[in-house]
């Protein structure tokens, strides 16, 4: 069955079967549309939209009206903005409350030469405001009925020549030049797209964005608080991150399950001088238990064995080719959530030793390489520190340790 909306006010409703049409003109009439049944024996029952109130339209002209169920598949599942269904299994959680669109443009502190970046823009609520804001806006969304509920809404209007719309995967196509980054994100791709814009160049000046409340808190988590995490180190490596306001799951059509926050995201300039790969190698294992001691993390025999391999290697590479370590400044592998080195439990509360993780001191085979780990350790005074209290400066000093005393984790 397909919709069409001929105005503003009038619906029709054409059924496949061409002997029967629907049409609805509230502007016109009050009573209910009629419909012509032909030869159709059976009940044929139609739903439709008019000012988020549904009703049910029967043959023969009869017409009743359904409360949404709150608990029910229908009630839950489909949500209408303009003729268009969201679909909460692709993230999609349309801003609605123009006064948080409005906070949000203003905590942005965007100029007037800005070239705005907006990913995931929906119907355009934050677009609008973004485009009287700013110079231009380049919107990346995914959804083809998106795009063009965005060149609908926007076509023959002042705006329509300072906005350029990119249908993609963000995480797949490349950026353009931004000064500043304004989005309302799909959640499930925030880590990735996060570290996409820290690693994108020439660096913008601030990214301003709409991430599942937990998410952001862990962004800004500092030493010691229940949240700090790998993420937290590695993304505090790249930026300054700072939280801009609390968002209640009410401010969106369809509601998510859980709240949002807002995040300040300004890229450090210039950026590290680090092996980032090798900074996230060594995070990772430091962060398998965050609350155990590093001393205890670095005596398991899986940690000892990937080091003690890459020891080796390295050793070997730089007696056959004279080459040391590569250094990576692609920062988009501090976002990969692939492959681990090792399996992370970062919310452990460090009272199980794993004992039998750790290897014997009696053990000849590898005892010299442990004796080398546990050397660089106490040298830095970090065998009885615990990931979940070291800053970025602690980090960065023992992964300098480590790799001049040829240890690498790459």
């Amino acid at each position: 069955m397909t919709f069409i909306l001929g105005s503003c006010h009038t619906l029709q409703i054409y059924s496949p079967k061409p002997s029967l049409l629907l049409s609805y003109d509230p502007t016109v009439r009050r009573s209910p549309p009629s419909a012509t049944t032909g030869d159709c024996t059976s009940l044929i029952t139609y739903i439709f939209l008019r000012k988020e109130r549904i009703f049910k339209i029967m043959a023969g002209g009869k017409i009743r009206k359904e409360k949404p169920s709150r608990g029910g598949a229908a009630g839950s599942s489909n949500h209408y903005q303009g003729g268009i269904q969201f679909h909460k299994s692709k993230g999609q959680h349309i801003l609605k409350n123009p006064l948080l669109v409005d906070s949000i443009i203003q905590k942005a502190g965007i100029n007037s030469t800005d070239v705005i970046l907006e990913i995931g823009p929906g119907t355009g609520n934050l677009t609008k405001k973004l485009l009287e804001a700013g110079k231009s806006v380049v919107a990346v969304e995914l959804d083809p009925r998106m795009v063009l509920e965005l060149q609908r809404r926007f076509q023959g209007t002042p705006h329509s020549n300072r906005l350029k719309v990119i249908q993609g995967d963000v995480l797949k196509c490349d950026l353009p030049y931004f000064d500043i980054c304004v989005a309302n994100i799909p959640y499930q791709i925030s880590s990735p797209l996060t570290f996409k814009l820290l690693n994108h160049r020439p660096v913008f000046r601030c990214a301003v964005i709409m991430f599942q409340r937990e998410f952001a808190m862990r962004l800004v988590a500092q030493p010691g608080d229940t949240l700090y995490c790998r993420l937290s180190v590695n993304t505090q490596l790249l930026a300054r991150v700072s939280h801009l306001l609390k968002v209640g799951k009410n401010n969106f059509r369809p509601p998510p399950k859980v709240d949002s926050s807002v995040v300040r995201i300004e890229p450090r300039k210039p950026a590290p001088s680090v092996n980032f790969k090798e900074w996230d190698g060594l995070v990772r294992i430091c962060f398998t238990r965050k609350n155990k001691t590093i001393g205890a993390i670095f005596k398991q025999k899986r940690v000892l064995s990937i080091l003690e391999k890459n020891y080796k290697t390295l050793q070997a590479l730089q007696t056959s080719q004279g080459n040391g370590n590569q250094v990576v400044t692609d920062a988009s592998v501090l976002g990969d959530a692939g492959e681990l080195t090792m399996e992370t439990d970062e919310n452990d509360d460090g009272d199980d030793d794993d004992d039998d993780m750790e290897m014997d001191d009696g053990e000849a085979n590898g005892s010299d390489f442990k004796e080398k780990v546990l050397g660089v350790l106490r040298q830095g005074k970090y065998e009885e520190k615990r990931s979940s209290k070291l800053a970025q400066a602690d980090f960065m000093h023992l992964l300098s340790l480590f790799n001049q005393a040829g240890i690498h984790f790459s």
